[in-house]
């Protein structure tokens, strides 16, 4: 998990500074094969879920990332970004809470994001 840590953080950081909203990290490994970890967050909007998605894209390129996957359109309301098992799921409120991933995902264990 020391290299999912390492993008956990960065990705986590990245939401943090540019305002996205209820940002919940789940470690998925002992329950599925799907993923390592499932970061979800909430944009205020469209310009807001845009602005996220187009710069987690600069994050993962500038970082050395390479290799991710993107999935979704800001219109969609749902946009996911993979990075070698760590899945970045950012929603639009009204779709997070339809899909509740946090509820179909809750026997998941919490990431904590360690500071420096």
């Amino acid at each position: 998990m020391d290299q999912d840590q390492e993008i956990i953080k960065k990705v986590v950081g990245f939401l943090e500074d540019r305002k996205a909203e209820d940002i919940v990290a789940l470690d998925l490994r002992e329950l599925s094969n799907i993923a390592d970890c499932f970061i979800i967050a909430t944009g205020a909007n469209k310009p807001h879920l845009k602005a996220l998605y187009d710069g987690l894209r600069r994050l993962f390129k500038d970082a050395g990332f390479k290799g991710y996957h993107n999935v979704g359109v800001p219109d969609s309301g749902w946009m996911i970004m993979d990075y070698q098992g760590v899945m970045v799921h950012i929603f639009e409120r009204e779709l997070r809470e339809f899909y509740d991933l946090e509820k179909l995902w809750k026997d998941a264990p919490q990431v904590t994001v360690q500071d420096d």
